[in-house]
């Protein structure tokens, strides 16, 4: 199996050797929890803005960066210079938090060579990595790649399952707001958990802004099920943190993932849908 995690060190070596090479700067303004100041000073070599916040998303949905249309996502890809045969590299400013998104998004995209850059722009500058002050723009391509919508599921599929248990569904957020012990950070969405959910909170699968080693994921995700074969959908707050859990969960073998695309954003502002606390 190859690990969708490449290294520091693994990227430097690829600048300018590798002609297949795509390096995608997928940061989000939004503050982890107990993150320090983001680092905005510089870009990686040789890459790309992939802004899914205002730009790679659903511009007619009301909910926050939603996987775009087939049709324009392979356009807005195209203008990244993107071929199926390309080596894509995404990052972050806050470690690996915001890049496991865009290289959920690339791969339902039938894209095969995507990676997320370990510990992202803060391990690139720890290792004294020389960093750029601008992107670049490279020549558009033409792709025409058909959409897995199997890797993103609606509220009216995520209900499906709740109410079959067909799947388990498991919520990315933190206990406390799975629970319904805290308010939402965004006004007007409801406290608690789509019924029938579990909840592994993404941070319990991170150290230092990286992923945890293999060995210590698997512990996390058996407690789930450890059954490889097991269909699992991941949610979260807006559909970032669910894709730092089918991350984590891919290296450790398991196949069968799809992420809830609207997330908690959705299903705790629509009234006819059901929650538990």
């Amino acid at each position: 199996m190859t690990l969708p995690l490449v290294t520091p060190t693994w990227l430097y070596e690829k600048l300018g050797e590798d002609d297949s090479l795509v390096i995608l700067d997928a940061s989000i303004e939004f503050q982890i929890p107990m993150e320090p100041t983001k680092d905005n000073d510089g870009v990686i070599p040789q890459s790309q803005r992939f802004d899914y916040d205002n730009v790679f998303c659903d511009a007619s949905s009301p909910l926050p960066h939603m996987m775009p249309p087939e049709l324009i996502f392979n356009q807005l890809v195209s203008q990244l210079g993107i071929t199926p045969t390309s080596t894509i590299v995404v990052y972050d400013n806050s470690g690996t938090f915001a890049s496991p998104r865009a290289w959920w998004m690339l791969k339902a995209l039938g894209l095969e060579h995507v990676y997320v850059l370990s510990g992202g722009l803060p391990a690139w500058k720890a290792h004294q990595y020389p960093v750029d002050t601008a992107f670049v723009t490279p020549q558009p391509s033409k792709l025409e790649q058909p959409v897995d919508h199997n890797r993103f599921l609606n509220s009216e599929q995520v209900l499906a399952i709740s109410n079959d248990l067909s799947r388990t569904i498991v919520d990315a957020r933190s206990r406390a707001r799975f629970n319904g012990e805290v308010k939402e950070p965004r006004e007007g969405i409801r406290s608690g958990h789509i019924p029938s959910s579990v909840c592994l909170p993404f941070l319990e699968l991170m150290r230092n802004g990286t992923l945890k080693p293999i060995s210590e994921l698997q512990s996390l995700f058996s407690s789930i099920n450890d059954d490889k074969n097991t269909p699992l959908v991941f949610s979260c707050g807006s559909g970032v943190t669910a894709c730092i859990l089918a991350l984590g969960a891919s290296m450790c073998g398991y196949n069968n993932l799809a992420v809830y695309d609207g997330s908690w954003t959705e299903w705790g502002q629509r009234h006819d849908l059901p929650i538990e606390c």
